[in-house]
């Protein structure tokens, strides 16, 4: 076998992993790459691969930094299978057509910036044409991919539908087995169930996101955001969460309803402003197959674990410029999640420089993004092209990441000590990727590697 990444590798976004296996190709995920936006668009429009060479294309999950470039797949003449569960299908259906939108608009962005036509590295046209390719599998399904390839999806309790992608191929005469981890989850998280427990592997692939450092335990998570929310209402002022559409507003939005059923907030309109989440939020009320038993349970007694007393969901542009003259107390949640696109960068220009505001960060924060320079708590950010004080309080809470923590990561790594011939570590950053290298090795995992962007390594 041999394993190349062109996304992923010494970073967190842009996930696509090539595999080859007796002359077979299949793809892991193809994600778009988000950063700096000159050098996004300029990576965004190389795949590094001749796609007419794939035969199979697996996708772990629906988050675009794996499942963004799907469509320029379609449109560079890929006509094979993509297989993933049948929540991230419906969820891809979604996210794909805004993703081509956002692609259009800053192609348009950037065509009036050089004065000179600039194209979309897709459409929504290639996003209908490869969603014609997705073949929907459940979890824990053995299923023929190609010959001699089988491929199990693995609950990965990271998001709604998300997968470990557990290979078998036959190779020299002899089964092996890989497991691709995709994007790991945490345990006790409400909505989801725990992630899936492997135990043998010949070889491993594994994120390496919070590598360096553990999360604030699920358990606080109630009680630090009642205190955000407290303190902000008590000072007259908004907190304006950005989050990922996927999973993250949801697990806000449930949160708030467990503190609201509990009387521990006061009474504050909430806007979920982001037509991508509340599409999203309709889908999560189709896949129940994948929810815990605690949350199960919540929808029986409490009913609509997604409605609140005072929440409105925002599809169209015209109420969400309503929320810029909005006055006193509100909680304004809106995508995109890193801040750099959607509708949240006006949320944050309208208010990042009151300090009555919170700024409340609840999920992981890439290098050279807009969100990562408010966690770094920068004096001045610019937003549109002008620079604006950040003098809004900032709070970050880390207990609604959706991915495992560096003891869960791990404790995932050191169940393969006895099995794997080889440890391939991906999605992190240097200081990450170091860490879970250190910390695995501490356990007594051998043959640990830190993958190259663009580097074929033989397995």
């Amino acid at each position: 076998m041999k394993i190349t990444s062109y996304g992923a590798a010494g970073g967190v976004t842009g996930s696509k992993h090539l595999l080859e296996i007796e002359g077979k190709r299949i793809l892991l995920d193809c994600g778009l790459f988000q950063g700096r936006r000159k050098e996004s668009n300029e990576r965004n429009r190389h795949l590094g691969f001749d796609v007419n060479t794939l035969d199979a294309v697996v996708l772990s999950h629906a988050h675009i930094d794996h499942s963004g470039l799907l469509p320029l797949l379609a449109k560079r003449g890929y006509r094979g299978n993509v297989y993933t569960t049948p929540a991230t299908r419906d969820l891809c259906a979604i996210m794909l057509l805004d993703s081509a939108h956002i692609q259009q608009r800053d192609a348009e962005w950037l065509s009036k910036k050089k004065m000179e036509f600039v194209a979309p590295p897709y459409v929504s046209e290639d996003v209908q044409e490869i969603m014609r390719h997705f073949i929907s599998v459940p979890y824990d399904l053995r299923f023929p991919v190609l010959p001699d390839v089988f491929v199990t999806l693995r609950d990965a309790g990271h998001v709604l539908g998300s997968a470990m992608v557990e290979v078998e191929y036959a190779e020299g005469g002899q089964w092996k087995r890989l497991i691709y981890s995709g994007d790991i989850g945490r345990r006790n998280m409400s909505i989801l169930e725990d992630p899936w427990e492997p135990t043998e592997a010949d070889v491993v692939m594994m994120e390496s996101t919070y590598g360096s450092r553990d999360h604030d335990p699920v358990e606080m998570m109630e009680g630090k955001l009642a205190d955000v929310i407290n303190e902000t209402h008590a000072r007259g002022g908004k907190v304006i969460i950005p989050s990922f559409a996927l999973e993250r507003a949801q697990e806000v939005v449930y949160t708030l309803k467990v503190l609201e059923s509990k009387g521990a907030i006061p009474k504050m309109p909430v806007f979920v402003d982001s037509p991508l989440t509340v599409n999203i939020t309709e889908v999560f009320r189709l896949h129940t197959e994948s929810f815990d038993d605690e949350f199960l349970d919540l929808m029986e007694t409490r009913g609509d674990p997604f409605q609140l007393g005072n929440i409105r969901y925002i599809r169209n542009r015209e109420q969400s410029m309503e929320l810029n003259g909005l006055k006193g107390p509100a909680i304004i949640i809106s995508a995109s999640g890193m801040c750099e696109f959607g509708r949240i960068v006006h949320h944050l220009r309208n208010n990042i420089e009151d300090p009555k505001n919170t700024i409340l960060i609840v999920g992981y924060q890439a290098r050279n993004t807009l969100g990562r320079r408010i966690v770094e708590r920068q004096r001045e950010v610019r937003i549109f092209g002008v620079s604006r004080e950040l003098r809004a309080r900032v709070k970050v809470m880390n207990e609604f990441s959706a991915h495992a923590g560096r003891s869960e990561l791990i404790d995932f790594g050191a169940r393969f000590k006895n099995s794997a011939q080889r440890t391939i570590l991906v999605h992190g950053e240097e200081e990450s990727l170091q860490a879970l290298k250190s910390g695995l090795e501490g356990k007594g995992v051998k043959g640990i590697s830190i993958q190259e962007e663009g580097v074929v390594v033989e397995v």
